[in-house]
């Protein structure tokens, strides 16, 4: 599904997610029994989306995936559930120029849908490329409105190489940024969120002589190795723990225990058979039939007919 920004206060069209979840719940008290396991990976900035590319690929259990960029080549990568061009309903491309202010301004105008997204999520991953328009401007407005709607938030920032200079300390200031979306703060104070900050620059002595897109697949794993390790994985014990334990039934007096080995003598057995049996009861002596006599007391005879 394809989203668009719209310039007005509809924010995008389309849109809309299952409510449930209720934001200040904490994991693991905010799943019940019956309610859906919902977990929401959202990719915002050029570099994130083509990392959360990876791992929609692999279409993992109770995952949906969100791509967010303000550039509309995004609305063509179906790996994704859902894309959202933050940007004109045109398609027409709206050039940020590297700058987080034109990024922070299209986020707002399309607020009132991009919480759709994580409105009722019981988890959400945001992935997020610092260094550019879409993702530094972007990110602290999704971090809020996921901070808000879900349970717990997980964020990884991609901070850029050393060598791309403006892009790096562009990316440093975003992050103090972050650090201050005031839910997201309090979330972390409670346990519920995280941030993790993947510094590509500490990858260099390593990947040096690896192409170019293996950083992306290394951020890639990382990502997708807290999702199955750190949110599915006792996620989906914790269900299935609730789901098939015993029903506590609660009786003001305790049941009743009936012993059906031992029957009530109002209610005898059948006479056993075989070799155990009563002997016969003795044969009527020879003339009984004759001593036997019948006699009628106060007959009643039908009226008769006129």
């Amino acid at each position: 599904m394809t989203e668009r920004a719209e310039w007005d206060e509809s924010g995008l069209t389309g849109g809309g997610g299952a409510g449930g979840a209720d934001g200040e719940e904490l994991y693991p008290s905010s799943l019940r029994l019956g309610q859906e396991l919902r977990v929401v990976l959202v990719a915002v900035g050029g570099g994130a989306v083509r990392i959360g590319r990876e791992i929609a690929r692999q279409h993992l259990r109770h995952v949906e995936t969100v791509a967010i960029n303000c550039d509309p080549k995004v609305q063509g990568f179906d790996e994704y559930d859902r894309r959202v061009y933050l940007g004109p309903e045109t398609g027409e491309e709206v050039d940020t120029g590297g700058s987080p202010v034109v990024g922070g301004v299209l986020a707002r105008a399309a607020e009132p849908s991009l919480r759709n997204v994580f409105h009722g999520a019981s988890f959400v991953v945001i992935i997020g490329s610092l260094g550019g328009g879409a993702g530094s401007g972007a990110l602290p407005h999704l971090l809020e409105l996921a901070s808000r709607h879900a349970a717990v938030v997980s964020a990884f920032v991609i901070k850029p190489f050393r060598c791309e200079g403006d892009r790096r300390a562009l990316a440093e200031r975003a992050i103090g940024r972050l650090r201050l979306v005031e839910a997201f703060a309090e979330k972390r104070e409670h346990g519920s969120a995280t941030l993790e900050i993947l510094d590509n620059e500490q990858l260099v002595p390593s990947y040096r002589a690896r192409a170019f897109n293996s950083i992306g697949q290394h951020w890639a794993h990382v990502v997708q190795t807290h999702i199955e390790q750190a949110i599915l994985a006792p996620a989906e014990a914790l269900l299935a723990s609730v789901a098939f334990a015993p029903p506590t039934v609660s009786l003001e007096t305790p049941p009743v225990v009936v012993d059906t080995l031992a029957l009530p003598e109002r209610y005898p057995t059948a006479p056993p058979l075989g070799p155990e049996a009563p002997p016969p009861l003795p044969a009527a002596p020879p003339g009984a039939e004759a001593e036997l006599t019948l006699e009628v007391v106060n007959e009643a005879r039908p009226p008769p007919l006129p």
